[in-house]
């Protein structure tokens, strides 16, 4: 019986470069002050950024909206009864659900209605009242080096001007038209479209709205406003239908009422008229009068029942908002966390130092080298 030789297999040793951590530890140590010197400097950098941006104070609200939902079987329901069929279980959702809020409150006509609200603020210890667009347009602050950052930009929208046709510039919002907004009313939709976020709760369908503003009692009154017309948006939509109907009801209710009142006065004066007649002809004619007067008090008298029913409904389908913590002054700005952006500075600072220690130097040694050797024997 032959025997098999087995050999085994042979592993290849690999060889890797293993980082060292202590080493690298060891060539930070060394450098420590020049750390240092850099944690430094990106301590008075971040002093620099928390002072220069503006105050920004938060208000934070929740609500808690009525869920609705509407019979779908309408006027089938009474035949589908007939036939044995119920169609009470039947319902259709309401088309402005919770989760559609955002949007609706961050579309331009819902934004652009709040350019007029007026809105108390303090401006260098002295307080004043102007309109929400004027406040962001005027009192609203920024970092300084907005400021530098814009002056080319506006050097050379000046001088670009210069070759323009001159157009007539538009400021405020005197004129304003939602679907063609100009650059100014569209520059402070979008600032109110940042401070403003609104959030629904899927499960719960709590709303959550924060507004942001540089004055506290601005962020309050915005939230209130917010509130308000979200509010009365839902109920007009909801309530569109029902009104409507209520109108019609009441136009109905009004002309029956005329013509009740306006048979009862001809039937009254025929009988004082012929009051002893006895032709039958006489006869006739009043029992006429009489019947026209009874139909239009029965026409009027439905009318005015079909007219309570119509208010009650309006009553009903209007929705009502749970405020569940309602808007308040806060008394404690929200950003910039000065603290933070210092505590964030130095780290940055740090990593960049110990970046520049362990690889950032030897590159750009390597650099270097190879430049000098590439220029050695050139001149050679």
């Amino acid at each position: 019986m032959e025997e098999k030789n087995y050999t085994q297999p042979q592993y290849v040793e690999e060889e890797y470069d293993e980082i060292d951590i202590m080493e690298l530890l060891r060539k930070l140590f060394k450098e420590w002050k020049l750390i240092l010197k850099w944690c430094g400097i990106a301590a008075v950098v971040g002093l620099v950024i928390g002072f220069s941006l503006p105050k920004q104070y938060t208000v934070d609200s929740k609500l808690a909206p009525e869920s609705v939902s509407r019979s779908g079987g309408g006027g089938l329901s009474s035949l589908a009864s007939l036939a044995g069929i119920s169609l009470g279980s039947m319902s259709t959702a309401d088309a402005v659900y919770p989760e559609l809020y955002p949007d609706i409150v961050n579309s331009t006509p819902f934004i652009v209605e709040l350019f007029p609200v007026q809105v108390d603020f303090k401006n260098k210890k002295e307080v004043m009242t102007t309109d929400f667009y004027t406040y962001l347009k005027e009192y609203n602050k920024g970092p300084w080096w907005g400021g530098v950052m814009k002056a080319p930009f506006k050097v050379l929208g000046w001088f670009m001007g210069l070759f323009r046709e001159k157009e007539e510039k538009v400021e405020g919002f005197a004129s304003l038209n939602p679907r063609e907004l100009t650059l100014e009313q569209e520059k402070i939709a979008k600032a109110i479209r940042k401070s403003i976020m609104l959030s629904v709760d899927k499960k719960t369908s709590i709303i959550s709205l924060t507004v942001t503003a540089q004055d506290p009692k601005v962020a309050a009154k915005i939230s209130d406003e917010l509130i308000a017309r979200l509010q009365t948006y839902v109920t007009n939509y909801r309530t569109e239908k029902s009104r409507q109907d209520l109108e019609y009801y009441e136009t109905l209710y009004e002309e029956s009422k005329a013509a009740y009142f306006e048979s009862q006065q001809r039937y009254a004066s025929y009988v004082d008229r012929n009051q002893g007649v006895i032709l039958q002809r006489v006869k006739t004619e009043q029992e006429r009068l009489q019947n026209e007067m009874n139909l239009n008090y029965q026409l009027y008298n439905a009318c005015a029942q079909q007219l309570q029913t119509a208010r009650a409904k309006v009553q009903q389908e209007t929705p009502v908002f749970t405020v569940i913590n309602p808007p308040q002054v806060p008394l404690q700005r929200a950003k910039p966390s000065k603290v933070k952006i210092l505590f964030v500075s130095i780290f940055l600072g740090a990593m960049v130092a110990a970046v520049w220690i362990l690889w950032g130097r030897d590159i750009i040694a390597n650099f270097k080298k190879k430049d000098e050797e590439e220029v050695a024997p050139a001149k050679a």
